[in-house]
Order: structure tokens, then sequence, then C-alpha cells
């Protein structure tokens, strides 16, 4: 019915039903920013979810009931101190084998109320394993209502009533779902798929038959034949790919730029990896400029999204589904591997700083308590509690007390590259010894002719010098040799392809170790 609706809309319709939608959304930017501070958000939030799950399995485990007599004397921050005192921190198996497996296999009112029909499967960037999410009806309803208010700050920027009625291209993983008994699993792009509203389904491309694709080559082939007749306002997904498929579009229609085939393009929505590494090549692809709003979509929920113009940081989703805690990034609370610390320190959203590194927990309407998210975000502004990703836990280099970031190193590549006029799509560093010292080595996806990769690494490691303090005492004891290999792009995706990790939300590891790096470097050798 939507669709033929969507039909019926004469050309002369559209531009009313583009101004109708705008002054809507415009509105409703307005009432939402008259909220309450991050804190008292997240304090109504925490007796929320408590609230809702003090008769599950885990509730009544953890003395829910009890924690929750400290919210009722109106004492939120005893009510954060007695949550903390009775809930340990957990990583994926300290969650899923006493807890999360009794709900994948049907059992109901274990970490939240009722069964849970989804699992999102994810095995991030750094771990071959499947690990199976919990997305429940409210966690849904959670994503949802964050991704409207993403929209609603389109209102902020001086773009055309007729945008609204435009096509939005989502580029994710396979809509497809596995059926396993009583359950569904998939890419949590699949799992929202299948909530998309009715009124929606005429504006998202590629469609249901194209979006279920699960052979990743043949999915961007369909979209590439069908991009001529789509008249797309909005693209949405990981810069690598969307990138890619930019560039497969451009190839096969013989035109210069993207906006040769959409014309009306304008808002590009990105997350998942920091979006500087590929701007450079991704802006070459363009006739005019577009409209960046970055999000922090994870598996586990809709952590925080671009809310203000201008803003250097997203703000946090802090009044719905979720509540953050934030554990300083630094050795008294992470050992070498980035695993939690007995006795680690967690605050709450009141308690932060600006500029220092944390990694999040994540207590969710999934089912999902005091969680480390694997993620290391930096506060760039506490009044509109906004955050910037800064890398993962487990993807950061410290062998001899370098403390080398995620962010350190994409910004040591952006100046770089830079400097030297390419374009790196993809890096990767290693951390290995080196007698009985250390050493880094980095593998850089360039596009177009390789440049010379000593003297590639030399201005890296100058970057570097300057950028973080530790790295340069380190580069002068410990830290005694850091080389570099450069290779076209092409190879970083050829070895996510051999891995069966093409696509979608998939990315390559800005740190690789363990059983990855071995076979990330015998996959570069049989290249030769």
């Amino acid at each position: 019915m939507a669709q033929s609706l969507s039909l019926r809309l004469s050309s002369d319709r559209l531009p009313l039903l583009g101004n109708l939608l705008k002054r809507t959304l415009e509105l409703s930017d307005r009432v939402r920013r008259r909220k309450p501070s991050a804190e008292a958000q997240q304090n109504q939030v925490l007796f929320n979810l408590l609230e809702r799950a003090a008769d599950t399995e885990f509730g009544r485990h953890h003395g829910f009931g009890q924690i929750l007599s400290h919210y009722r004397s109106r004492n939120p921050q005893a009510l954060l101190a007695a949550f903390q005192a009775a809930v340990p921190m957990h990583d994926y198996q300290t969650m899923f084998r006493p807890w999360w497996q009794r709900a994948l296999d049907g059992q109901a009112d274990v970490c939240w109320p009722g069964k849970v029909k989804y699992f999102a499967l994810s095995s991030g960037t750094s771990d071959a394993s499947t690990k199976y999410i919990p997305v429940t009806a409210d966690m849904t309803k959670h994503i949802r209502r964050v991704g409207v208010r993403q929209i609603l700050t389109l209102t902020q920027y001086d773009l055309p009533p007729s945008l609204f009625t435009r096509g939005v291209l989502m580029l994710g993983g396979s809509t497809q779902l596995n059926k396993v008994g009583y359950r569904y699993e998939g890419d949590l792009s699949g799992i929202q798929a299948r909530q998309i509203p009715r009124w929606f389904q005429p504006f998202y491309k590629p469609g249901k038959r194209i979006a279920a694709e699960q052979d990743w080559g043949h999915k961007l082939d369909e979209i590439v034949l069908k991009a001529k007749d789509w008249d797309i306002g909005y693209i949405v997904g990981v810069p690598a790919w969307l990138q890619l498929l930019m560039e497969k579009i451009i190839a096969h229609y013989n035109v210069k730029t993207i906006h040769d085939i959409w014309p009306n393009l304008a808002v590009f929505t990105h997350g998942g990896v920091a979006f500087e590494p590929y701007k450079k090549g991704f802006e070459a692809l363009l006739g005019k400029p577009l409209v960046y709003l970055e999000t922090y979509l994870a598996s586990e929920g809709f952590v925080a999204y671009q809310a203000r113009k201008g803003a250097k940081g997203m703000r946090l989703a802090s009044d719905l589904g979720m509540f953050f805690e934030f554990v300083p990034f630094n050795d008294e609370n992470f050992g070498p591997d980035g695993e939690l610390k007995p006795g680690a320190q967690a605050l709450g959203v009141g308690q932060v700083q600006e500029g220092v590194d944390y990694a999040i927990l994540l207590t969710t309407c999934s089912g999902t308590w005091r969680y480390l998210l694997g993620d290391t975000v930096r506060f760039t502004d506490l009044a509109e509690a906004e955050i910037v990703i800064t890398g993962r836990t487990k993807h950061f280099l410290s062998l001899c007390g370098e403390h080398l970031s995620v962010d350190n190193m994409n910004r040591a590549v952006e100046l770089t590259s830079e400097e030297m006029g390419f374009t790196v799509r993809e890096f990767t560093v290693a951390g290995v010894p080196h007698g009985t010292l250390f050493a880094h080595n980095w593998y850089l996806g360039i596009d177009g002719a390789l440049p010379d990769a000593d003297a590639v690494m030399a201005r890296i490691d100058h970057h570097l010098r300057i950028l973080n303090d530790d790295y340069r005492v380190e580069r002068r004891h410990a830290l005694k040799d850091v080389q570099a290999r450069v290779l076209p792009s092409q190879a970083f995706y050829d070895f996510l392809r051999a891995r069966g990790k093409e696509g979608g939300q998939n990315k390559f590891p800005r740190v690789v170790k363990g059983q990855i790096l071995k076979d990330w470097e015998a996959f570069v050798a049989a290249r030769g």
C-alpha cells in the first residue's frame, strides 16, 4: 500500500510533501532539545533498566530490588554505587556463558523480560569466533528512535525540502536472517530491516530483494545495474565499502563523478571507523560537497549520533535504553592486551573529563549489564555529552609503554598522505619482537602508484613522535625499529573475502595480533 501511494505522488506534489516533512522535522527537533542534563537522564535510565529487569534471573541474582531502594530515597549517587557494587563488569564470555547462552537456547526472563527472538551475529575485527548479541524488541525501538533523532538534525543544514523525498541507500550486510528454532540470527542490519516502517519502504534502497543477497560481490553488481534508476539523496554505510561501490558505478556508466548518476545526493551518514583516512579518496568521486553525519551504531545498540552542525563529536543517546559507564583507559585499569584488571574504576557520565580516553561499559534494554563494548572514546564537550571514538581496547600498541592509539595512527597516516600526495584507504599495524626489544610493522593499502615504503614510514614515524610523547620516548629506547610495506588497497579486501568477512559492517582491524596476524603475514607473503 505504501509503495502504491508513493507511485501516485505526482512531481508537482513532491515539493509540498518535502516542505511538510521539513517543517515537521524542525518542530520535532526544537521540542527534543528541551531536555534535562545527560547525568539526570542517565540516572532515570538506570532506574528504569533495573526496574524492568528486577524479576529476571539476572536481576534476582544481583539483588536489583535492593539496589532500587537507593533511588527511591532520591539518592542517584547511591543508586550508581550500589549498582556497581552488586554487578561485576563483564566481557563477552562472562556475559554469554552463564546468561546469554540460556536466552539463545530459548529460555525466557534471563537478563531481560520475555524471550529474545533476535540475535545479532558479530565477530568484531579482532576475534575470529562468532558472537551472539541479543536484540530485544525494546532495543529495536531504541535504535529506531535514535535513528529518527539523527534524521532530525538535518534541519540544521541548508538542504532543499525536496531532499526529504529522495531515496536512501543503506549499504549493509545481508538482511537474510537464519531461523534456528524460535530465534532469528544474522547481521544487525538484517534485523533492523525487518522493522522498517511501511511509510519508509518506498524510500529504502536497494530494496528488500537486493538487500537480502548474501553474496557481497553479486549484491554490489546488482546495485550498480539499478543505480541509474534511483534518485538517491542519502547514502548510509561504512566508508570503505561505499567508496568501492561508487567507483564501480562511475566505471560502469563511464561518468566522472557519482553526482552524474545521483545529482541529488547530499548526505552521507557513516560510522564504524574514522572517516578521515578515507575522506580524500572519497571526495575525489563527488561532483559537489556532501553533508557528513557520523553515527555510533554497534551490534549492542545505538550509542551516539552527530546532533549539531559543526560538532566535533557525537551525542550520547543518554535518555533512552542505554546506561553508560566509562573506565579510564590507563595502566591502572587495563592490562597489556586490553583486558580489564580486577578493581578497575568505572565512572558515570557526570564524573568524566574532557580529553581523557575511556573504555565504555554498556547496560542496555537487551539484557546487557556492565558490558565492556571494546571501544575507547574521548569527551569533546561535557555539556553536550559528545564523544569521539579513539580506538579499541585491544587495538592499541603498548609493547614497551608507547601507548599508541588508533587515533594517533589515523592522524599520522592522514598527515603523511597529505604531504606525499597519495591516498591510504586501509592500513594495519603489528607489534613484533626485535631481538630482545620491540618493533612495529606497518602495512598500508594505497590507491594508485605505490610510493617508497621507507620514505612513507619515515614521515609516519616523524608525526607519531610529535603526536605521542610516550612513543617519542620509546623510539629512543625499547621500540628499536619501525618498518612499512605498501600494498594495493585491494589486497586488504581480498584478505577479508578469503576470511568470509567481505562487505557490510566488516572492517579491517587497525592492529593485528595473534592468529589473524599469522594469517595476514602468510597472505601477504603469498602475494609476493
